[in-house]
């Protein structure tokens, strides 16, 4: 089976940050579901205030899965998320692993 990595890039308002920084921490507490290997955040060397969320899947039906497993606190936070994140910057990417086969 073939692993799935989704990865979400963004711009967040500069001030914003300090309350960003603890939905983000809630967050890597919180996120969990059946497939899903590994939920990290990062933030881009020498450009502040520039993220992006990495989530890995065990397989594609885990990520295709994934939306149906969240509960109605990450659906907050998420919610409080989006609100901080600069207009037009989000960017999605998914990989599908290649495999050796």
């Amino acid at each position: 089976m073939s692993k799935v990595i989704f990865s979400i890039r963004y711009n967040i308002i500069p001030e914003r940050r300090a309350e960003y920084l603890d939905v983000v921490r809630e967050l890597k507490n919180i996120v969990k579901a059946d497939g899903l290997e590994n939920y990290s955040v990062y933030e881009q060397k020498n450009k502040a205030n520039n993220f992006e969320e990495i989530y890995i899947f065990k397989n594609k039906e885990s990520y295709e899965n994934f939306e149906d497993s969240t509960d109605e606190r990450i659906d907050i936070l998420m919610t409080k998320l989006s609100d901080m994140i600069k207009e037009q910057t989000t960017q999605y990417t998914t990989l599908f692993e290649v495999n050796n086969a």
